[in-house]
């Protein structure tokens, strides 16, 4: 009995010491900036102290007119709003609820900021350089309700939570905007809000992050956004400056972190705000690059890739093992090149806010947020490298749990997408490989099924569990033979864009039931990279996308078209049209119920570009459809046009 005891104690002693020394691991992994010194030297050891002729000219101080900043709302009758207020209660405004759509998003209970957003009763949307409230409660007349309006930015990304607006904008100082133009050196504006009065907009906080804006996320009410640059250094020092309701700043020293193992003079910045009880915003700078970011309810990974040729050390040529040391350091993976990706994770704690956990690196790169997925606990990420395309699953501290084999070697991933304990690839080079992969063993995720067929799809949504949408281009391969009919060359050319309907209820053969082509080779849509462009509703048995392309390219029988449309078409034959697609979808497959069309201005010198910044939803039985200059309103039913509004310059 004495032994058991002395095991069991012994047993107690190792464990509570792996579990300090993990935690002394992960304090030593992250580090913190201890003096102005330290920083700047960081810096400096990662330029190699070889700034060039143009870098020492950015580097120049500059001042940040942070009074100067304007920021206004007009409402519908004219009248100016009052720009700034404070200790506004979060209240919500009681209105009868709606049927609405919302935001195409990754990851359920994570919101993501677009160019438009609504609460059933308003729209706000982005038109140039201003965000309009639209009062739609009526839909036969629409009616401008306000204006905002920032003279020294121009927004980019809306965020709506409860009676808070969130405007995420790229500051335009031109003087700073000469010296930093080809750093992409432009600023991060975020101003908050209060839009119980829809009328009367006030503004609660602003806040101005000095890097150029990424992302952003607001989960239960707590706004993270993500802005990454390189440290600006003005006379021999690190400028660490942000500015916080016209008030300037500085990052403490003990909120600008790095790794150990990393010098870098690229910093991202996260900054959280609780909507819910506005305060001071949170500010913490990691010095590591940043090229993609997935957020879960829980955590927060960051992810950078970057180019690795790790050579061979010479010891292991000259030293006692020769040749063997060699085979050795290629064996232990040591010997790699080509894309690699650091992945950063962070924990989010509704008490400590967002806090560093722990990193890894893993062979290859992902494409978009969409490449990533975290399910009980572990991280499921799709990898794409010279040698092919593959699925990783990694647990909660980013150790490999397993992984697939790799996957068509000579084929790009194009488009992932992880859907409960399946994923699903689309890798293409002549053909579109769809692969369905069975994650429900981590340790062992598994290729079952595989479908080739022309073209390939950029982005993948789920139908339901057994069907999947996959959007992208169609393409047909072109074979030249000689006279004896060998083949001399072949190409693949794209033919359009294409819009698939997959069966994968039998994982080990997927099925293509059925598929629709848009225009050709011309064809554009921000589908094509943005889902945020997507409308689907399963229920209302509604799909539709933005599209851009020529008119003549609009594959649609007149006697489906209405007769305005029509003669619109027969105008002119040489700008690209922009319209909103809209479809019936079941499980039969697309019908194309119609277009609703929104032309760019004649006069636009950009009018001959896809525009990004048309969308669509739906509020009850009708369909809003919004661009920069206009919003229409139409029957989902049959589309039938019920309004139309105007947006003009000015207009408040």
């Amino acid at each position: 009995m004495k032994e058991v005891k002395k095991l069991f104690i012994v047993l107690l002693i190792l464990i509570v010491l792996a579990v300090s020394l993990s935690s002394i691991q992960k304090k030593q992994e992250i580090r913190t900036i201890k003096s102005e010194k330290e920083l700047l030297q960081i810096v400096k050891e990662e330029r190699g102290n070889r700034l060039s002729f143009f870098e020492k000219m950015i580097t120049l101080p500059f001042s940040i007119f942070a009074n100067d900043r304007r920021i206004y709302a007009y409402n519908s009758k004219g009248g100016r709003m009052v720009d700034y207020v404070e200790d506004a209660e979060g209240t919500t405004t009681s209105v009868e609820p709606k049927e609405y759509s919302e935001t195409n998003i990754q990851v359920e209970g994570v919101d993501e900021a677009d160019i438009i957003k609504t609460d059933g009763n308003y729209i706000y949307s982005i038109s140039e350089n201003k965000v309009i409230i639209t009062n739609v409660k009526d839909p036969e007349n629409p009616k401008i309700e306000a204006t905002i309006y920032n003279d020294n930015a121009i927004p980019s990304d809306l965020l709506l939570y409860k009676d808070r607006l969130v405007v995420i904008s790229a500051e335009t100082d031109l003087e700073r905007e000469y010296r930093f133009y080809y750093y992409n050196r432009s600023n991060t504006v975020v101003d908050i809000y209060d839009i119980k009065e829809k009328d009367t907009p006030k503004r609660l906080k602003s806040f101005e992050l000095q890097e150029p804006y990424f992302t952003t996320r607001c989960i239960d009410g707590k706004l993270y956004v993500f802005s990454k640059g390189y440290l600006r250094e003005e006379n021999d020092k690190i400028n660490r400056d942000y500015i916080e309701d016209n008030k300037t700043k500085q990052i403490e020293l003990k909120k600008i972190h790095y790794l150990k193992d990393q010098v870098n003079s690229i910093q991202t910045l996260i900054a959280e705000l609780d909507l819910n009880n506005i305060q001071e915003v949170e500010l913490s700078s990691y010095l590591m690059d940043l090229s993609n970011a997935y957020i879960s309810k829980e955590n927060i990974y960051l992810l950078n890739t970057h180019y690795n040729h790790r050579r061979i050390p010479l010891k292991s040529i000259f030293g006692w093992k020769g040749i063997f040391g060699i085979i050795e350091e290629i064996d232990n993976n040591d010997y790699s090149y080509g894309n690699q990706t650091r992945i950063y994770k962070f924990a989010l704690d509704k008490k400590k806010g967002v806090t560093y956990q722990t990193n890894t690196t893993i062979n290859g790169h992902t494409i978009n947020q969409y490449s990533l997925d975290e399910k009980d606990g572990n991280l499921r990420i799709a990898l794409e490298s010279w040698e092919g395309t593959r699925v990783a699953v990694l647990d909660k501290n980013l150790k490999l749990l397993g992984e697939t084999e790799s996957l068509e070697k000579n084929e790009d991933m194009y488009a992932s997408r992880f859907i409960g304990d399946k994923a699903y690839l689309v890798t293409y080079r002549n053909t579109d490989p769809l692969f369905v992969i069975d994650l429900s063993n981590p340790k062992k995720p598994e290729v079952l099924g595989e479908l080739k067929i022309p073209g390939y799809s950029t982005y993948l949504h789920p139908y339901d569990e057994n069907h999947l949408i996959g959007i992208g281009m169609d393409t047909e391969e072109v074979i030249n033979r000689d006279s004896y009919g060998n083949v001399t060359s072949s190409w693949v050319t794209i033919t359009g864009m294409k819009m698939s309907l997959f069966d994968v209820s039998d994982i080990h053969n997927p099925r293509e039931i059925d598929k629709t082509t848009i225009g050709d080779s011309r064809t554009v849509s921000a589908i094509l990279t943005n889902p945020k462009a997507l409308l689907f509703s399963k229920e209302k048995e509604l799909l539709a996308i933005p599209v851009n392309h020529y008119q003549e390219d609009f594959l649609i029988e007149e006697s489906e078209m209405i007769e305005e449309d029509i003669e619109l078409f027969k105008e002119k034959d040489d700008y690209v049209s922009e319209g909103y697609f809209v479809y019936h979808i079941d499980l039969e497959g697309f019908q194309l119920k119609g277009v609703i069309n929104h032309e760019k201005k004649e006069d636009d010198w950009y009018q001959y570009y896809p525009s990004k910044l048309l969308r669509g939803l739906y509020i009850e039985e009708n369909l809003y459809t919004v661009s920069e200059t206009e919003l229409k309103v139409n029957q989902l039913s049959d589309l039938k046009e019920i309004s139309q509004l105007k947006f003009k310059e000015g207009d408040h």
